[in-house]
């Protein structure tokens, strides 16, 4: 089966596609020739999935998917949430994209912060045969006080998933994609795609 994957992030495609494995050919937007910065202009992960899913459908017609995932902290109001991508820049003012800075955003905001619990989420956009479909997957842990590992990307070396010891970075890739966020709602994908 054919599917394109809305994005053109190589750690998040390679990802997805150790998770569906070979019963699946996922093409990237580069794959496409879609090589424009799809809008992410919605208030919730659920719209930001849909959007990009949609513009890859009507520009290109071809059956996608799309994802959206923020990082919820409990203490920080739920945040930062849609602008996990971003967050440094919309909190700060910085460099748009900017893992580290994030990152260093999310550990100087948390500072002080007695309650470290978080989670991740990830919402799946498909649209398969003209009908759109919704899937989430959510994995609960907490924020660490420093980075810890080198594996992963994003904020993986500062989330510690519930019942691990270590860090999403600590952990190997492998082991991650086992329980993480996107590894639950894509094993969700999966399931609707081979009932197809």
């Amino acid at each position: 089966m054919k599917l394109v994957f809305a994005t053109n992030n190589v750690h998040k495609l390679s990802e997805v596609r150790q998770i569906l494995g070979d019963a699946f050919e996922v093409s990237s937007l580069s794959d496409i020739g879609c090589h424009e910065d799809i809008p992410e202009t919605a208030d919730t992960l659920e719209g930001n999935a849909l959007q990009k899913a949609r513009y890859v459908h009507e520009h290109f017609g071809c059956d996608c998917f799309a994802d959206d995932t923020g990082l919820e902290v409990d203490a920080l109001g739920g945040a930062p949430g849609v602008h996990t991508a971003r967050y440094a820049a919309y909190c700060c003012g910085g460099e748009d994209h900017n893992t580290a800075a994030n990152v260093d955003v999310l550990l100087a905001n948390m500072k002080k912060k007695r309650n470290r619990n978080a989670r991740f989420r990830t919402v799946i956009a498909l649209i398969y045969k003209g009908e759109e479909y919704l899937f989430d997957g959510i994995v609960e842990g907490d924020i660490l006080t420093e980075r810890r590992g080198t594996d992963g990307f994003g904020y993986d070396p500062v989330f510690r998933p519930k019942g691990y010891e270590g860090s999403f970075a600590e952990m190997g890739v492998d082991a991650k994609n086992t329980i993480s966020h996107r590894a639950r709602a894509t094993q969700k994908l999966v399931e609707f795609l081979k009932g197809r």
